[in-house]
């Protein structure tokens, strides 16, 4: 239920393109840019190995007023130098999803994905973790958050992450066309709650967060989440710990000689710390399924207990922190994964684990951006380039998303209690 199609640009479907791509004109400070982006959105949907631009240029029939002696040229100066601004394209095209997905039973899903590359010049790329291939290898890195919602999702933002190694070469940032607003070393944690302001900040409703060990172990992110008065369901790793029970702590007390103590300190008596891998093998866990597949049942063995984030115990940096949710989940393979929630007390582990898997269907819709729509065939260097490529490929899985909507009316319902439907 949750993949996305590619259709056959028949006249019908083709009409509903050209009157979905109008509605962002206006965006494009020309008239030309316009219909380019609409060449461009064709290019990305139809069957094709690759969607970088010369092939991509080529399946498609050009408009009258586009047949131009080098069509790829034009189409390379529209996608990687044309000063239009996707902003603005990318606040109507979220307004436009939300016309049909807007809900406050949404989840925000936080996530980055990763763009393998060759040589040292495109925009952000350096030798880090490559999720793409699993491994550390030469690639970009791109911080995004997708709209889950009980009528369908659709990727709603996304913005290259640059390391800390290009922030401080000017010359190359200048070649890549890295505005001076980006130029400042901020973590991935800080770019996905600055995404998160600017959707939620254009009304698109939800409550819930969810985001992966990359993000949940920041303790930062998970107070940024909280003071914008969201609730959140993270994953963090098995070597963080916890209490299972209130800690006790005992207070500092005045000092007759040396440095005094100004921390909390944790009581004689009070209940230890264990890490989340220890607990992993003394909770009991249940299993639960949590998506009806399209040949089987997708299920797993969770425990969902209340816990006291345990973090700088020894320092009392953790004294007072109250009681979280956490999650241990054996995936069918074995694997053990783990989260965090400051979801409300009386939570139920049925809703805790469909908010915890409304993850899935993100990680199918990015899956099918690249191998259908082709987010990481871009060629280019820029940051202007790279953006507006995403951003237009956003437009196009939009595009998909609103069409399945009018043959397939009934999809999951994250969050909701019970088995999700199909």
């Amino acid at each position: 239920m949750n993949r996305t199609f590619t259709p056959t640009l028949s006249p019908g479907v083709l009409s509903r393109l050209e009157a979905y791509a109008e509605v962002f004109r206006d965006d494009f400070p020309l008239a030309r840019q316009a219909d380019w982006s609409l060449v461009y959105l064709c290019g990305l949907l139809q069957d094709g190995e690759r969607k970088s631009i010369e092939p991509l240029v080529g399946r498609v029939d050009l408009p009258s007023q586009l047949r131009v002696k080098n069509p790829d040229q034009c189409l390379q100066n529209f996608v990687n130098q044309a000063d239009w601004d996707e902003q603005p394209v990318w606040r109507r095209y979220r307004a436009l999803m939300a016309r049909s997905l807007a809900d406050p039973e949404a989840v925000f899903v936080i996530d980055d994905t990763t763009f393998p590359k060759q040589g040292k010049h495109s925009v952000g790329v350096q030798r880090q973790y490559c999720g793409a291939l699993g491994k550390k290898a030469n690639c970009q890195s791109a911080v995004s958050v997708h709209y889950a919602a009980p009528k369908g999702h659709c990727p709603l933002a996304m913005r290259l992450y640059l390391p800390e190694s290009w922030l401080g070469d000017a010359d190359r940032l200048d070649k890549a066309g890295v505005p001076p607003s980006s130029r400042r070393l901020k973590t991935k944690g800080e770019i996905a709650l600055e995404l998160l302001d600017q959707v939620r900040g254009e009304g698109l409703p939800g409550r819930v967060v969810v985001a992966d060990a990359g993000y949940g172990v920041s303790e930062a992110f998970r107070d940024g989440l909280r003071e914008r008065g969201l609730s959140y369901v993270v994953g963090v790793t098995g070597d963080m710990v916890v209490f299972t029970e209130e800690p006790r702590w005992v207070e500092p007390e005045p000092s007759r000689a040396g440095r005094p103590r100004t921390r909390p300190r944790l009581a004689e008596d009070s209940p230890r710390p264990a890490s989340l891998k220890d607990l992993a093998t003394r909770l009991p866990r249940e299993e639960m399924t949590w998506r009806r597949g399209t040949k089987a049942d997708l299920k797993g063995q969770f425990s969902w207990t209340r816990a006291w984030p345990a973090q700088g115990w020894a320092t009392g940096d953790c004294a007072g922190a109250g009681p979280i949710w956490l999650l241990i989940e054996e995936q069918a393979d074995g694997t053990i994964k783990y989260a965090f929630s400051n979801l409300p007390a009386d939570t139920t582990k049925e809703r805790g684990v469909l908010l915890w898997r409304s993850r899935w269907p993100v990680e199918q819709g990015y899956q099918q951006m690249k191998e259908e729509l082709g987010l990481d065939h871009f060629e280019g260097r820029s940051w202007r380039g790279f953006h507006h490529h995403a951003c237009l490929v956003m437009l196009a899985f939009g595009f998909l998303a609103l069409e399945r909507l009018q043959i397939e009316p009934i999809p999951v319902t994250p969050g909701k209690k019970g088995r999700p439907r199909r």
